[in-house]
């Protein structure tokens, strides 16, 4: 599949599972995606409002001790080191005055964030062209025959290079949800998938 089939079914499934996202806020973001690993969407968006109900911004946070969180975070997978990470990083953004980075590698040096959290955060927040791979966009990019790939990190840098950066950032949310309801790791509904007739996967069913 060449750069222009494959930028044409991108558009497609971002047509098909198009995401939007309310919150932009840098801190917000960042956070909301620490709580999201691991977490279903339903639960991230509940957690994070319970988070944010009680403490409000990054200052409110640095203040707290990890345990004080358990309570809000409970419900989300690894809350316990959620809650030392959210909090450390709280306390970097305060003494930064509030300000979260823009840039990929500072974003990387705080606890719990990977690549895929910095680059949505550097898309949803700051409109800087970013494509964040996770699990699903890998396996995905992989069935349908865009890239040939054994890591996220692997996949990412074959996508960035064959797609253009208008779509990098819509890809990952329309993937996600893609994956999670469509393109699933065990018993795919490949009945419902919207590219089906491009997927190069040896083994799709109708």
């Amino acid at each position: 599949m060449d750069a222009k089939q494959v930028a044409h079914v991108c558009e497609r499934i971002i047509s098909f599972f198009p995401r939007i996202h309310h919150e932009t806020d840098p801190f917000r973001v960042l956070i909301s995606t620490i709580i999201s690993q691991r977490n279903r969407d339903e639960v991230t968006e509940r957690v994070s409002a319970k988070l944010f109900g009680l403490y409000p911004t990054a200052k409110h946070l640095a203040a707290q001790e990890p345990e004080a969180l358990y309570p809000a975070l409970q419900e989300s997978g690894l809350y316990r080191q959620k809650s030392k990470w959210i909090v450390e990083i709280a306390k970097r953004v305060d003494e930064a005055g509030g300000v979260v980075p823009n840039d990929l590698e500072a974003l990387c040096r705080y606890p719990g964030v990977g690549r895929k959290t910095a680059n949505i955060v550097l898309s949803v927040s700051f409109g800087i062209p970013a494509l964040a791979v996770d699990t699903h966009v890998h396996r995905i990019s992989n069935r349908i025959g865009f890239v040939h790939t054994k890591t996220p990190e692997q996949t990412e840098v074959a996508l960035t290079s064959l797609l253009p950066a208008s779509l990098w950032g819509d890809l990952n949310g329309s993937m996600v949800e893609m994956g999670r309801n469509v393109c699933k790791p065990l018993k795919p509904v490949c009945s419902a998938c919207p590219v089906f007739d491009d997927c190069e996967w040896s083994e799709k069913h109708r």
